[in-house]
């Protein structure tokens, strides 16, 4: 995001009522920043935008927590944030996302992983199960507002950080095979 203004994709515009109020140039602070997958990642990468990595770079340093979803931990690589650490991401990108960055150690079975400050998960589902991680991590797990929320939109996450069913599903080299596919879960607080 280069500019403020109404967000647009490569020239269309997404949604004329979202207005970006800052650009990465006049950003304010941040605490946390998420950073979200999807095939406009590779539509950046075909266009040689690295604004995206650049801002991640950036910012780093003062972040208290870096947070990915899916093949935005493809961006994280690039960036360089993830040299030396474990990551994940999704399991059906999976051969795109192992390719970018250096010494980066993916995890292919893991739902999300956690390595210092830096949170990474598989897909968008997955990321739904990592942000309930991840606000139990700062808020605590008995947070009446993320219990709520979580019950208010009738999600029931996956709580095993360390399997990703779709490794399976999606032929993930180095998957963990011996994992029985059912899952069972159950509503937050119960």
């Amino acid at each position: 995001m280069n500019e403020a203004g109404p967000i647009e994709d490569f020239g269309y515009m997404v949604h004329p009522t979202i207005v970006a109020t800052h650009s990465f140039g006049n950003a304010p602070a941040l605490d946390v920043l998420l950073v979200p997958g999807g095939i406009g990642n590779v539509a950046l990468e075909q266009a040689n935008n690295t604004s995206v990595e650049d801002f991640i770079r950036q910012r780093y340093p003062k972040l208290d927590y870096l947070v990915s979803v899916c093949t935005g931990a493809g961006s994280l690589a690039k960036a360089g944030v993830l040299e030396g650490r474990r990551a994940t991401s999704n399991k059906g990108a999976w051969d795109w996302v192992t390719k970018q960055g250096t010494n980066v150690t993916w995890v292919p079975s893991a739902r999300w992983v956690v390595d210092g400050n830096i949170w990474t998960s598989s897909g968008v589902s997955a990321g739904i199960d990592m942000a309930y991680a991840f606000m139990s991590h700062v808020y605590g797990a008995d947070d009446q507002a993320l219990i709520d929320t979580m019950n208010g939109i009738e999600y029931a996450p996956h709580l095993d950080a360390h399997w990703d069913p779709f490794s399976v599903v999606h032929k993930v080299p180095g998957a963990d095979y011996n994992r029985n596919l059912t899952d069972c879960v159950k509503p937050v607080g119960y």
